[in-house]
């Protein structure tokens, strides 16, 4: 794959095969994130368990100190005296007839779906479409409740859902290149111990296996992973 300009002078600010500590790296990525736009910082993750398994899957959600940076657009799916609390707290979108609109017109003009779980048999008719995309309400993530207005809350705050993809890695994003170093550790800080604690008990040898953090255009930093458990 053929880099830009920008990418090819970034990997010179830096050895790719040492292992950083996090403010170190995520002060590298902070540097070299030269784009026009304030680019996205993500962490990628690789853990030593098997998403094949059930009793190794690593899911859960937490809430960035600092945010994420995005505005968040959230849906919720609910009835009766939830549609009041869901839109005093803040939801750009309430109400169960947005099932219909998302079956029948292909309606995806959200980031968060929360459902409070009396609603859960008919948010299940939606499982392709937003299971595929990540949006499918989770009672492990905390968008199946019956406080929908701490569900909104949370979400516009910042809070972020972690999840093993098929080859073992949790991707995330953690603040913008903007945010500064001091911020974006902190965010970091937040979901690496969010997935520490999440670690299984069927998880066997070492728990992280490498992590890497980069801006949305910039190259990859590595940061030393044997910090984070065994």
């Amino acid at each position: 794959m053929k880099h830009g300009k920008k990418y090819t002078d970034s990997l010179k600010a830096f050895d790719r095969s040492n292992l950083f500590e996090a403010a170190e790296a995520l002060d590298t990525v902070v540097k070299t994130a030269k784009a026009k736009f304030d680019e996205t910082v993500e962490v990628h993750i690789r853990l030593g368990v098997d998403s094949r398994h059930a009793d190794q899957q690593v899911r859960g959600a937490v809430v960035l100190p600092n945010g994420t940076g995005k505005t968040v657009r959230v849906l919720v799916i609910c009835k009766d005296n939830n549609i009041e609390a869901a839109k005093n707290a803040g939801a750009d979108y309430v109400g169960e007839e947005y099932v219909q609109k998302i079956q029948s017109e292909g309606w995806m003009d959200f980031d968060v779906v929360i459902a409070t779980p009396d609603m859960m048999g008919v948010v299940g008719r939606l499982g392709k479409v937003l299971g595929p995309r990540g949006l499918m309400p989770s009672p492990k993530a905390g968008t199946v409740t019956p406080d929908v207005a701490k569900a909104v809350t949370e979400a516009k705050a910042g809070k972020i859902e972690y999840r093993l993809d098929k080859t073992n890695i949790i991707h995330c994003p953690i603040g913008k290149a903007s945010f500064g170093v001091e911020k974006l550790q902190e965010n970091f800080d937040a979901l690496m111990n969010a997935i520490v604690k999440a670690k299984p008990a069927a998880s066997k040898g070492q728990y992280v296996k490498s992590c890497v953090v980069a801006s949305t255009m910039g190259p990859g930093v590595r940061i030393n992973p044997t910090r984070y458990g065994a």
